[in-house]
């Protein structure tokens, strides 16, 4: 597929840099990807992006603060996550919040000079955009939600296996960073929809040279466990909201999802049978299917 690339470009907003790439024609609607908790722009596949984009749209993705090559804030510090989890709700410290992340990308979008794009977010990028549509309803035509959550804390946890794997480091040398990028995949996903682990460990490779930023991830998950539910907020939501969960989720359970879907009026809800918490493969064409359907109609 002959699909236009850009970038990476940088920009600047909210204080800190952010750096981006584009998939497609400059001319059409944009759609703007929003990535996970500690996942770099380029986790989210470039034949994704590109077949896309190959339906008629201009598909932005981009490094969150503290991750990949946008701004790490290491002036921020570490935070005390103890301290955050045993006082969640409550008024604590945190570097920043989910909403500041939202405000990125607004601003992202204003550097870009768009005045609006089809959002869809990706678990963490998930609660991201929901707070774009909340706080900042002009920017966002559409909203998908994809794998992710109100946030509210009497929804259920993750497995004990990917709650292991959400909080085991990584290791800092090369083949052991691959290695827990595989091991932690296959957790995610599940095995109904495999991973394809040749392009896994490709993608990890590239993610390893771009750079590891371990008190970023740190910082990302204050912001999550400290920024408290959203389902109140997301009640009024006004963009057209369109729901994609795995029911077989080991990570965000597929009752979040549903949690989300009753939250937003008017949202349309996809469980897909088998999804776990992983874009693989065998998933994609649905999901481009759901992307590209909501976004044009």
């Amino acid at each position: 597929m002959n699909i236009r690339r850009t970038g990476p470009d940088k920009v600047k907003t909210n204080g800190i840099e952010l750096v981006y790439d584009t998939f497609g024609n400059a001319s059409d609607p944009p759609l703007l990807m929003v990535n996970g908790f500690s996942r770099q722009m380029i986790e989210i596949d470039e034949n994704f992006c590109a077949q896309i984009a190959g339906r008629g749209f201009c598909v932005i993705r981009f490094d969150n603060r503290d991750v990949g090559a946008s701004t790490h804030c290491h002036h921020l510090g570490i935070p005390n996550i103890p301290d955050i989890m045993k006082n969640r709700g409550k008024d604590v410290h945190l570097p920043y919040r989910l909403h500041d992340m939202a405000d990125d990308t607004a601003g992202l979008l204003e550097a870009l000079h768009i005045e609006s794009a089809h959002v869809v977010g990706i678990s963490m990028g998930g609660m991201i955009s929901q707070l774009l549509a909340i706080h900042h309803t002009a920017r966002v035509k559409t909203l998908t939600s994809i794998m992710s959550t109100t946030g509210e804390p009497n929804l259920p946890p993750p497995t004990p296996e990917a709650m292991a794997v959400l909080f085991d480091p990584p290791p800092a040398d090369r083949k052991g960073f691959i290695e827990y990028c595989i091991r932690t995949n296959k957790v995610l996903t599940g095995s109904i929809f495999p991973i394809d682990e040749h392009r896994a460990r490709e993608l990890a490779n590239q993610v390893y040279n771009r750079g590891l930023n371990p008190a970023g991830t740190a910082r990302q998950y204050a912001a999550i466990i400290g920024s408290g539910g959203r389902k109140e907020l997301l009640k009024s939501v006004s963009v057209p909201a369109q729901i994609i969960h795995g029911d077989k989720d080991p990570l965000v359970p597929v009752e979040c999802g549903l949690d989300t879907a009753d939250a937003i009026s008017g949202s349309t809800l996809h469980v897909i049978k088998g999804m776990g918490h992983f874009l693989a493969p065998g998933v994609w064409m649905r999901v481009m299917d759901m992307i590209a359907g909501h976004a044009h109609n």
